[in-house]
């Protein structure tokens, strides 16, 4: 499916572009904030890549590794979630701190 390829291009490029921002971020709070990002992108890969590969191979090896796929991909996703609703607000208020400096 080409839709599935643009999104799985997609979410691969966002995920590396928030693992880069990531490392170039020296304010520990926002580096774990964009790392939130870079994981909830990089579980979406995973997940549409297994999504994709039922649409591609309809065997029953194909089936299983991409319910894995697309478990792992979730809970990635799940988690980098809570992640970042956890350090937003902290990436917040360090960011209001550095400003009053």
């Amino acid at each position: 499916m080409p839709v599935l390829v643009i999104f799985i291009i997609l979410s691969f490029s966002f995920y590396v572009f928030y693992r880069v921002k990531s490392f170039r971020s020296k304010h520990p709070a926002e580096k774990k904030w964009i790392s939130a990002k870079a994981s909830i992108a990089l579980g979406l890969f995973v997940a549409l890549f297994g999504f994709n590969e039922i649409f591609l191979y309809q065997t029953t090896l194909t089936y299983f590794v991409a319910a894995v796929f697309v478990v792992i991909g979730l809970l990635s996703v799940w988690g980098g979630l809570k992640a970042y609703k956890y350090f937003l607000p902290i990436a917040i208020k360090e960011a209001e701190e550095l400003n009053h400096k």
